[in-house]
Formats: structure tokens, sequence, C-alpha cells
């Protein structure tokens, strides 16, 4: 009797604990960040901004001319996107983008467009949507992000189009 009560009290705890970890593992830390002039937005686990910055859904068609457009998105001057072949010069100083939605989620992509020193503090990659804590800024930029809210939500929905072929 002694056995079972000791048995019984034993795999309790062992539910009781597992029930603690999984209640922990899905408590997000969130990180809400407002800069000025911007919409604020929060940062989830240090991963991901899952909440879209508008309301009205990205356009594919206008975020594809943002990535290979020069003096907006650019980014074709560091990553390779084979859907863009037509555009020369891509780069390779970046991840190549080409199958990107086939590994990232909106929430990922969308970090590493507004902010990407977040996941990652020694890269080149620009923030696109930032106002603050920057260096050696364009003066036509002063204040303002290269990005709108809305051109960032066209971009991602460009780049969920971009998976790898079946």
């Amino acid at each position: 009797m002694q056995r079972k009560r000791i048995r019984k009290a034993g795999f309790v705890s062992v539910i009781a604990m597992a029930f603690a970890f999984t209640a922990g593992a899905q408590a997000a830390d969130v990180k809400k960040v407002h800069e000025k002039g911007l919409k604020p937005y929060e940062i989830v686990d240090g991963i991901s901004i899952p909440k879209p910055l508008t309301d009205k859904p990205g356009d594919p068609k206008r975020g594809a001319k943002i990535v290979v457009k020069r003096k907006k998105g650019n980014c074709l001057a560091c990553h390779k996107i084979d859907q863009l072949s037509d555009f020369p010069f891509h780069g390779n100083i970046g991840p190549e983008l080409t199958d990107v939605a086939s590994h990232m989620k909106d929430g990922e992509m969308r970090l590493r467009l507004v902010n990407p020193k977040v996941v990652n503090e020694d890269t080149i990659m620009p923030a696109f949507y930032r106002t603050e804590g920057l260096h050696r800024v364009m003066k036509k930029f002063q204040g303002k992000p290269v990005l709108t809210e809305q051109e960032i939500e066209d971009v991602i929905a460009f780049l969920k189009t971009l998976k790898a072929s079946q």
C-alpha cells in the first residue's frame, strides 16, 4: 500500500512538473517598441513581430517593386533571388532569399526588415523601419524610416511567395 502511494505521488509530481514546464514555455517574452513617428509594435521572444504593422494586407506586386528598387529596398544588392533573375547584379553578402518563405514565418521576416539587429547585432543589413539609434543615416532618411509600414507589409507579401520549387 505504501509503495502504491509513493508511486502515485511520484507520478503526480512528474505531471505537475510537466504542466509547469509547458505553461512556462507558453509564456512569451514580449518587448513593446515605440519610436518617434512610428507605429508601435511588439517583438515576441526576440525573433518575431507576429502582428502586421498595418490593417491593410500587403501587396506582393508592390513588394517586388520595392525589393528591386535601388532607392528603396535594394534587396538585390545583398541577396540573391532566383525568381527575379531578369534583374542583374544579385548580391551574395546576405542569405539567398529564393525560398525564404519555406523556412521563415511572416513575423520573423517582419523583424528582420524592421530591425535585423535584434536577431543579429553584428549584421550589416539596415533597419528599414527605425528612426532612433541609427548611425551614418543619409540626410533624406534622418528622423524617418526607409520603408513605411505598408511597404514593409508589401515586401513581406512578396517574400511569402518565395518558396522552394517542388
